[in-house]
């Protein structure tokens, strides 16, 4: 789970040096908690639309997926629309941030994605390790990268 933002207690010392700006970083963390997290949820109920929105439109644009590989548009869109075909009825999803940094225009998340959700319609709880990274377009983030791989607990 993300920390409120006025909680900046909380970032975790070894993280504190590179928030040195920490409005250009409490945006980036702002959009984290609420558009991408809402994203990720819609996608895990079966919905690609508000994912497909935060990712650039620009190429490059890859996922190295827990379940399938994607690069460029064509394949990256396809991709989300098989998705959002097998997954629904989200019961539970959090995101553990282990590590972040912004710069400029670029940014990167580490952490685990946790879920309970139905592929295909039998119930799966998962773990992923999920990086992602980001570009800042037209006053806007978006994912341009994605590696998930699943976490056996």
């Amino acid at each position: 789970m993300l920390p409120p933002r006025h909680e900046k207690a909380r970032v975790p010392a070894r993280f504190r040096e590179h928030t040195e700006d920490m409005t250009e970083s409490d945006d980036f963390l702002a959009w984290i908690r609420t558009t991408l997290y809402q994203a990720e949820v819609a996608l895990l109920n079966g919905d690609s639309a508000p994912r497909r929105a935060i990712w650039s439109s620009h190429e490059p644009v890859s996922v190295l997926g827990a379940w399938r590989n994607a690069v460029g548009q064509e394949e990256v869109g396809q991709l989300f629309t098989d998705l959002a075909n097998r997954f629904s009825d989200c019961t539970a999803y959090s995101f553990e941030l282990q590590s972040y940094d912004v710069v400029g225009d670029m940014a990167y998340t580490v952490g685990l994605e946790r879920s309970s959700i139905s592929v295909t319609g039998q119930p799966v709880s998962q773990v992923l390790r999920a990086t992602q990274v980001y570009r800042h377009e037209d006053g806007e983030w978006k994912v341009v990268h994605r590696h998930a791989d699943t976490v056996l607990e």
